[in-house]
């Protein structure tokens, strides 16, 4: 029997491969005796992973293959070719599920398994050790939720101290957003709930208190969302943290009185806003009352302790600037704790690309794939966009400037005026904010405010002092100093940085 190794390079240490883990739980139980996963993340050097590779002497060479890994990746397999020919080298993964015959890294590799690879990958590792022959591209069944052999005691002691703990309720999406891979899902098929909950229990009692649901539609089905929740409730214990991702216009009474009871900063919801123009909604495929999206992030917001991420995009067909800067000013009036400024990408077999031609859609060749251009947005725009993303970033999604944010835009726009001071970042810091000190941005800040926005010096210097005090920093810059009267106390709870590539459980690997 030959070794079968299930590798992927993950985009940071702390995002353990949920899916590497299904596929071995779901390897035929002789071949998962000699089987073992390999991680590694982006910033290794690839020939440093094709050595650790090789030290393994596998059979079989599994990788997970993504839109944030596929270029190193594609080098690691043809390093692997080059020196051991007669390693079998099987690809998955949602970027080589589509599109798979132009890649070169599908060109390069023996097997591409295509869609949700549970049984899929077992069968053919079987046909190969045996001496049989598959063909390069494998279609693979959706295996029946029922029989899938759940994964969590795979994560070791180390995964539970030290990584975010990936957990699944459910795959599939029953809508059909243009941008997203979900769009091409079957409907919703949900894990058995008593098994995954004796698979929760197991994880706590090993210690485990950050979970990240990676449902793409936690609140779909309300009785099985709201069994989740009591059941987690019901043993709550300081440290606990649970991220969902919700449908953002239905959130039924039984689950807000169940969200409201959980202790403030335990639980955050990514809530997809994506946008508020309900003509662009329309064109990509989105589903979404927007007065029930506001009325539960409101409830949210006033009545419960939980920390909401909302996200929204940028450069969706026939979506001019303006258009984009109203939706946010529409969000950031809501007050969700962070807004994500996401640009579009698209993705290898996302519908989306049939608005190309109509709305002049220009994407860049590389991953991400991020959109550079459309019909109603400049390449100019689109940069200053993707800049005022990192800039909110570190000023608003970083909770270091609460206080003071608001002091910018007053009553007004706050997307112009957050607008205007990214313009005026980039310009004064030599076009890059990378790295820069904490102490040097509150300048910065400070600089902005009085300077440029006239704001009254010591309202803004009392404002920031506040921001700066919280969580006990006290070398506030000597241009800010003055007027503090005390920190407000840090918010409870670390959320779970909601960029965290963990929606594609169902394919071979995992981010």
């Amino acid at each position: 029997m030959g070794r079968i190794v299930l590798a992927t390079l993950n985009a940071r240490y702390p995002h353990a491969a949920f899916g590497l883990r299904y596929l071995l739980a779901n390897l035929p139980e002789d071949l998962r005796a000699d089987a073992e996963i390999v991680e590694f993340d982006i910033n290794q050097r690839p020939t440093d992973i094709v050595e650790r590779l090789l030290d393994a002497n596998p059979r079989i060479i599994g990788l997970g293959v993504y839109i944030w890994n596929v270029g190193p990746t594609t080098q690691v397999v043809a390093e692997l070719k080059r020196l051991r020919p007669g390693i079998v080298i099987v690809l998955g993964g949602p970027e080589v599920s589509h599109e798979s015959e132009s890649q070169a890294i599908v060109a390069l590799a023996d097997h591409t398994i295509t869609g949700e690879a549970d049984s899929a990958l077992g069968a053919l590792c079987r046909r190969i050790l045996d001496g049989g022959t598959s063909p390069k591209i494998i279609a693979a069944d959706l295996p029946d939720m029922a029989a899938v052999r759940l994964p969590y005691d795979l994560y070791t002691d180390a995964d539970i101290a030290h990584r975010v703990i990936y957990v699944e309720a459910s795959r599939g999406c029953p809508f059909h957003c243009e941008f997203c891979l979900s769009a091409l899902d079957v409907p919703v098929r949900n894990v058995p709930l008593e098994p995954f909950l004796a698979a929760m229990e197991g994880l706590l009692e090993r210690g485990a208190t950050a979970l990240k649901f990676v449902d793409r539609t936690f609140n779909l089905n309300v009785s099985v969302g709201a069994a989740i929740l009591r059941f987690f409730l019901a043993r709550m214990r300081p440290g606990l943290f649970l991220h969902f991702e919700m449908i953002p216009d239905r959130l039924p009474r039984e689950l807000r009185e169940l969200l409201a009871a959980f202790p403030a900063g335990t639980v955050q919801l990514e809530v997809g806003i994506q946008t508020f123009d309900p003509v662009v909604a329309a064109r990509i495929g989105r589903r979404q009352d927007n007065a029930k999206v506001e009325e539960n992030l409101r409830f949210l917001r006033a009545e419960t302790g939980v920390h909401l991420h909302a996200d929204l995009i940028a450069g969706l067909p026939g979506e001019d600037v303006g258009g984009f800067g109203a939706g946010f000013d529409r969000l950031a009036g809501l007050n969700p704790h962070e807004i994500q400024l996401g640009i579009l990408k698209r993705l290898r077999g996302a519908p989306i690309a049939r608005h190309d031609g109509e709305f002049a859609m220009v994407y860049s060749p590389h991953p991400p794939y991020e959109v550079l251009e459309t019909g109603a947005m400049d390449f100019a725009t689109i940069q200053n966009l993707r800049r005022m993303a990192r800039h909110w970033d570190l000023l608003s999604n970083s909770g270091n400037y609460t206080l003071t944010l608001p002091m910018l835009w007053g009553d007004g726009s706050p997307f112009r005026a957050f607008w205007r001071l990214s313009a005026w970042l980039h310009e004064t810091t030599g076009q890059r904010l990378h790295g820069i000190a904490l102490h040097h941005l509150t300048e910065l800040l400070f600089r902005y405010l009085t300077e440029v926005a006239g704001r009254d010096a010591d309202g803004v210097r009392e404002s920031l002092g506040r921001d700066y005090a919280r969580n006990g920093r006290k070398d506030l810059p000597d241009g800010v100093r003055g007027g503090v009267r005390g920190g407000e106390p840090p918010a409870r709870g670390q959320p779970i940085a909601a960029k965290t590539p963990a929606r594609q459980a169902r394919h071979l690997g995992e981010g």
